[in-house]
Formats: C-alpha cells, structure tokens, sequence
C-alpha cells in the first residue's frame, strides 16, 4: 500500500493532439499529401499542468462542458492515452467502462460476444463459463443471446458491456457517461451494482453531464474548463458553483 493512499495521482499533466489543418476527402488524398510531406498540423492541448490525487475509495466526479477535457482524463487514467507531458500513478486493477462494447464483434451473437470480450480481458472459458448466468441474468438479454449484436439497439449493447465489465468487483472504477444509456430501469440497476462497489472498497471515478448525479454519488469531485482546473473539492460545492457559473 503507498504512504498517501492514493488510487490515482496526477502530476503536471499535459495532453497535446496534433489535428489536421485542412479538409482532406479520401484516404488516397491523405496518403498523396504525406508522401510529399504537404500535411499540415496545428497542435491542440486538451490538458494543461494538471494534477490532483484521488483517495482510495473515493468516489470521484469529473465536471465540465463538452471539449474542457473529461473523457481525456479518464482515457489517460486508464492507460488507454499517455500522456504528452507529466506522470500518473494508479494502483490496483483498474476496469475502465468508457466506451461499453467497443470490443465487441457486432457481426458475432452476445453469446459469442461474451466469451470473446472474456478472453481479451484474460480470463479462461472455464471462468466465463462459471460467469455467464449471472452476466446474461444483469443484462436482462436472455431472449436476444443468439442474434448478431449488429441487430441491437445502442442501450442493448451497453447492457450485456456493462454486465461484462462489472462481473468481478475492481479497486478502480472508471465511468463516462455510461449511466445515461438505456432506460431509467436498466440506469438504477447501474447505479445499484457501483454503489455495492463503493460499500467494498472499490474507488470509483465518474464522467457525467447529469450534476445531479455527480452530487449524489460523488465524495469530491473536479472542474475542468478548457483543459484546466476550475476547482476541486468537496462534490457539493464544486457542483453548486458550476451551477452558478
């Protein structure tokens, strides 16, 4: 265990993306332009010096407008991004529900499906097996297991890749909006399975456009706007000056 106690430190962190200055039609047109070395970039910062620390099990909200760089955060949390400047440290498993069936073969059943995704987070037939029931049961998906997934709707898909992705309970977890996908039934059912995370132990970080339910379910929380932090602190205050601003 570290000295702090921390899930999750930022320190200093920076992300830079370098985008297209110009409108380019076809592979082919990109391909002619960098083979005569014509592309021209302009470089964008997402992130800017960024750093703060989330306790273990802390529950912990990630606020701001669209482009003020919540989604970046979280994909640099979880590995998914490095980042251009800085460090971060996280300890422990970490199951990051950011894009839900982003895995997934859409032209494959969720049966099929879930036995794939299974393998690629590294766990054994024999482990999916003794899961299945209760990853079919949490999706409610019993009458649609054998259809090709390219036939469901997007809340159908976030059902059996939420299901899959809290079948076991990990030390950080990592949420983006994925709380506003499907029906009001399926969001409680959501909400139920990461507030039994929280009572265990687990840290968890939420993304959110709903300040209601970062105010409910966070400890503390962070205001980014334009890449940089507004403020940080206690969720209620945090929330109730973004509301005013």
């Amino acid at each position: 265990m570290d000295k702090n106690n921390n899930a999750v430190e930022l320190r200093n962190v920076e992300m830079h993306f370098n985008m297209n200055k110009e409108k380019l039609y076809s592979l082919k047109e990109y391909f002619i332009k960098f083979m005569k070395r014509e592309l021209r970039f302009e470089r964008f910062i997402a992130l800017q010096d960024i750093s703060f620390d989330i306790k273990k099990g802390d529950v912990f909200g990630i606020l701001g407008l669209n482009g003020s760089g919540k989604s970046t955060t979280l994909k640099l949390i979880s590995g998914i991004l490095s980042p251009t400047k800085g460090q971060i440290k996280t300890y422990g498993t970490i199951a990051p529900l950011i894009e839900l069936g982003a895995g997934f073969d859409m032209d494959l059943t969720a049966r099929e499906n879930i036995y794939l995704n299974g393998s690629v987070l590294g766990y054994s037939k024999r482990y999916m097996d003794e899961r299945f029931d209760d990853i079919v049961e949490f999706s409610e998906m019993q009458d649609f297991l054998d259809t090709p997934m390219k036939n469901y709707s997007s809340g159908m898909v976030a059902r059996v890749g939420f299901a899959i992705a809290t079948m076991t309970t990990p030390d950080i977890l990592i949420v983006d909006e994925i709380l506003s996908v499907g029906d009001f039934h399926f969001q409680q059912k959501c909400e139920e399975r990461i507030n039994k995370m929280i009572d265990g132990g687990t840290t968890v970080i939420i993304v959110s456009h709903s300040i209601d339910q970062i105010e409910r379910l966070c400890k503390n929380c962070v205001w980014l706007e334009n890449g940089k932090i507004k403020m940080i602190g206690d969720a209620k205050e945090v929330c109730d000056a973004y509301k005013k601003s």
